[in-house]
């Protein structure tokens, strides 16, 4: 009788997109209403605020999807690298391969025998797979994937900066920048508060954290942008 399938999902399925997308999406608020409020603070017109927003929801999106695709890409580099001597080490030494295997599962608590039972049936069925995952540590779950990561972040972080801009255009000039920041760390909250459920963590550090580093990201640029509006 074959044993049942597998069937359960974790949250670790997710990581790779998750990250990529709460990352993303905070990013696109902090930077995007940092910049457009260190602009309003600056004394400048409401129209230059909106100019400001929109140049940087532009050069945001594309910094984040090259910086994704470069990062995650070296990492693939890395693991391509890794599996190709893993598969010369096993066609030239096979034995030793499957010894080692062995190693790593009494290290985990199987009994020497089962061991090498076990580290040879999975050399038997997928050599490569077996040491990728056990020795090395990737697997389908956290390989990487450049392109996955940089769309995903390009689209989020736009998704995300598109907020204060709407804000800035329909908030009167006089109260501009307190409602890009308001508005910006309401949805800074609920993010935090949804990438933790989303990820199966607890909710309220999360929401914390990302909710305290916006306000003082904010908080800094508008100092910054209030000194050089009154020294020129």
């Amino acid at each position: 009788m074959n044993p049942p399938l597998h069937t359960e999902r974790h949250v670790v399925d997710r990581i790779g997109w998750l990250r990529a997308a709460v990352l993303g999406a905070n990013d696109g608020i902090i930077s995007t209403s940092s910049l457009m409020v260190g602009v309003a603070s600056a004394a400048t017109s409401s129209q230059d605020v909106l100019v400001a927003g929109i140049a940087g929801i532009v050069a945001g999106a594309l910094s984040m999807a090259a910086g994704e695709y470069v990062s995650v890409s070296s990492q693939a580099d890395t693991e391509a690298a890794e599996l190709a001597q893993e598969k010369r080490e096993l066609a030239a030494m096979p034995a030793h391969e499957t010894r080692e295997l062995a190693a790593i599962y009494v290290g985990r608590g199987v009994e020497p025998e089962l061991a090498i039972k076990v580290a040879e049936q999975l050399m038997e069925k997928d050599a490569l797979g077996a040491h990728a995952r056990d020795e090395l540590g990737i697997s389908d779950v956290v390989v990487a994937r450049p392109i996955e990561a940089a769309l995903t972040s390009a689209c989020t972080f736009s998704a995300g900066a598109i907020v204060p801009i709407i804000v800035a255009a329909l908030a009167p000039a006089s109260v501009q920048a307190i409602s890009i920041s308001a508005v910006s760390l309401v949805l800074l909250a609920v993010l935090g508060a949804l990438g933790a459920k989303v990820g199966g963590a607890p909710m309220l550090k999360p929401t914390l954290r990302v909710a305290f580093w916006g306000a003082l990201a904010m908080a800094v640029t508008a100092g910054v942008g209030h000194l050089v509006g009154a020294a020129i």
